[in-house]
């Protein structure tokens, strides 16, 4: 069993290795984007996340990366996202929140920078991150009442949802043209100061994920229902933020 790098660049030229020996000519670009790449990498408990450029060809061999994505699941990176360079030019318009926040904070590893050029359209952004809100918001209250209040549980949700928040809220941050910070308490004191938000909710959700809280039962689910009310009013919030 392999272990979690103690740096992201520990693991660069190993994991360009193996990609070069699965995909040849067909391989364009590396990147390295998230936590590993923000500083915000915490060894043993941050995923590493890839962003790997394939040609129209190569992208027909998935199957190919079936080994190697296996091998390196071993070390805490995640399956990477595998796109085309068609596919992108012609995806910034359907997923602006997620080029945005992949754009924010990356590392080219090997080859060409796929993002160098790349245009983030406010209008769609907006109507994305309305639509995250609102889909988040049902998915928060199905997940509660999955839970059945079981504190397990509801660390799980609130560990998973806190980083699509992130994602959103420097979404919003960049739509109202505030300066994203770049670490992510800064992320949730900007956005609680913009939109009114309880700044300490989300803290303190934050502590859970990164395992430097464990709140009990009682405490998870009381922080699980102000949460569900927080993200309704950002609902209605980023429902008349007009651009």
């Amino acid at each position: 069993m392999g272990k979690a790098p103690k740096r992201p660049e520990d693991i660069f030229s190993e994991f360009t290795k193996d990609y070069q020996d699965t995909y040849g000519d067909d391989l364009l670009s590396i990147i390295l984007y998230g936590s590993g790449a923000s500083g915000d990498y915490i060894p043993g408990r941050s995923d590493l996340n890839f962003l790997i450029v394939l040609t129209e060809e190569g992208i027909k061999g998935l199957h190919r990366a079936f080994k190697v994505v296996a091998k390196w699941h071993k070390r805490r990176v995640t399956t990477p996202l595998f796109m085309t360079e068609e596919y992108r030019d012609t995806s910034l318009d359907v997923f602006p929140l997620e080029f945005l926040n992949i754009k924010r904070h990356y590392q080219v590893v090997w080859g060409e920078d796929p993002l160098a050029d790349i245009a983030i359209h406010k209008e769609k952004l907006r109507l994305q991150c309305e639509r995250e809100v609102k889909g988040k918001l049902l998915q928060l209250r199905e997940a509660y009442l999955t839970s059945e209040g079981r504190g397990r549980d509801l660390v799980a949700v609130a560990s998973q949802s806190i980083t699509a928040f992130l994602s959103i809220f420097q979404g919003i941050l960049y739509l109202l043209d505030r300066e994203i910070p770049d670490r992510r308490r800064e992320v949730i004191s900007t956005i609680a100061a913009e939109t009114g938000l309880d700044e300490g909710r989300f803290l303190r959700l934050l502590e859970v994920k990164e395992g430097k809280a464990k709140p009990s039962t009682k405490e998870m689910q009381s922080l699980m229902e102000s949460y569900v009310e927080e993200v309704r009013r950002l609902a209605f919030w980023v429902d008349k933020l007009t651009h």
